[in-house]
């Protein structure tokens, strides 16, 4: 067979196999060969300063030596084993000590896996079916989670509008939609529904953050009316800080998902709570009624809890969240000075380790003010900068500890030129 060596023949070959000729996560239109450090390189040998990092796990940037080492002294000694494995446990207590809602926690392979199991955990747990969920608010895959996600049309809350064919109507009768940072919506469906499960929230709702006080009115919300308050903390798990976005903004949610970093680049996801609430997984302590069946093949999988050990063990050294937000800072501040130079109104929405712009003059508060007022300026923004070997997805940015001054400089340049590409003079 000859072999394809540049990059439109890859993406031929992609569509006549895949799906709108790609994995349904990212742009087909290239094809990443490696990654090094913070830079990718595509098949045509493009070179890329990378704030996609895998859409969020690789912090320490790709084939970090150390995490790399840890892998390669693990892979001779066995790849999986559908069995408890000793690399597996002491991830498991790393987890447990730095998160604090976890008193234990259960493995499973992606985030979406995670908040289906959170979901289903928190209905065995109290016994009620209905789930609170935030319009905008990600949480995977599941039927649960693809309720207004991401919906065209505006309707009355709490109706959920789902995202994907396929899903019975059976499922958007058992989950209740509210505006994120709207305490008073919250309270009056706590108030009008008695069989709420859970609120499941993103902390930091894909980039929109919190109002100050939004995260601890619904965990007080939740302990007045009986309901189990979940955080998603797929994206926001030791990148906030060590200890998430329980540690940033001090809320302890009753049950949390973790993903993305604690694999270090290899699938792997988790969700942890209190034993009490963890022992629905235990037959033997709550009977047949109760147990939640939960099984997988790579749960726990030794290589990527050897590289998630590694990684968290590098983070949690003196200084790497001074370092990465620092970064964060200083990658918001170039693309304001930019913008602001040829006048063009911006907000830059999130945290300074996860964030990007809105190109409005209006606030970013919840899912139908984050936007912007002239989308085809934030596309023709985001295609300057993949010219300009910047990496990212249209709506996010990821800094990672990987960025080097270089990268930075590379970086302003890019922004710079980016900004004059959507100038209005």
């Amino acid at each position: 067979m000859q072999k394809l060596t540049t990059q439109s023949e890859w993406i031929a070959r992609a569509q006549s196999v895949l799906p709108a000729g790609g994995f349904g996560n990212f742009d087909p239109g290239i094809v990443i060969a490696r990654g090094e450090g913070s830079r990718v390189w595509d098949e045509d040998g493009n070179e890329y300063v990378d704030y996609l990092i895998g859409s969020g796990p690789m912090l320490l940037g790709h084939g970090h030596p150390e995490v790399m080492e840890a892998v390669l002294e693990q892979l001779p000694k066995g790849m999986t084993f559908f069995a408890n494995n000793a690399k597996g446990i002491a991830l498991a207590e790393a987890i447990v000590e730095a998160v604090p809602c976890c008193e234990q926690v259960r493995f499973v392979a992606s985030g979406g896996e995670a908040d289906m199991y959170a979901i289903r955990l928190a209905r065995a747990y109290t016994g009620r079916n209905k789930i609170l969920k935030f319009e905008g608010g990600y949480h995977g895959m599941s039927a649960e989670a693809q309720m207004s996600l991401a919906p065209e049309r505006r309707v009355n809350f709490p109706q959920a509008v789902p995202d994907s064919a396929g899903i019975p109507q059976s499922v958007a009768d058992q989950m209740l939609i509210a505006p994120f940072n709207d305490l008073a919506a919250v309270e009056a469906l706590l108030i009008e529904h008695n069989d709420i499960a859970a609120i499941i929230a993103e902390p930091l709702q894909r980039i929109i953050p919190a109002a100050p006080g939004f995260l601890q009115g619904l965990r007080n919300l939740c302990d007045k009316h009986g309901v189990l308050l979940i955080f998603d903390e797929i994206v926001t798990g030791f990148r906030l800080a060590y200890g998430g976005a329980q540690e940033r903004y001090g809320v302890t949610p009753d049950i949390c998902t973790l993903g993305k970093i604690i694999g270090g680049g290899f699938p792997l996801a988790a969700l942890g709570a209190s034993a009490e609430i963890m022992q629905h997984f235990d037959k033997s302590i709550v009977g047949g009624d109760k147990w939640l069946m939960q099984l997988g093949t790579l749960s726990g999988n030794p290589i990527a809890a050897a590289a998630g050990l590694k990684t968290m063990e590098i983070l949690k050294r003196d200084g790497s969240y001074d370092s990465l937000r620092d970064i964060g800072r200083r990658l918001q501040e170039m693309q304001s000075s930019a913008l602001d130079a040829v006048e063009i109104p911006h907000k830059i929405c999130g945290d300074e380790t996860l964030f990007d712009i809105f190109f409005t003059t209006g606030a970013c508060r919840d899912y139908r003010t984050a936007k912007h007022d002239d989308p085809a300026r934030n596309a023709t923004y985001n295609k300057a900068l993949r010219q300009h070997g910047i990496f990212k997805s249209p709506g996010k940015l990821y800094p990672s500890l990987a960025i080097t001054a270089e990268d930075l400089e590379k970086t302003k340049f890019a922004v710079e030129q980016a900004a004059k590409s959507i100038s209005p003079t």
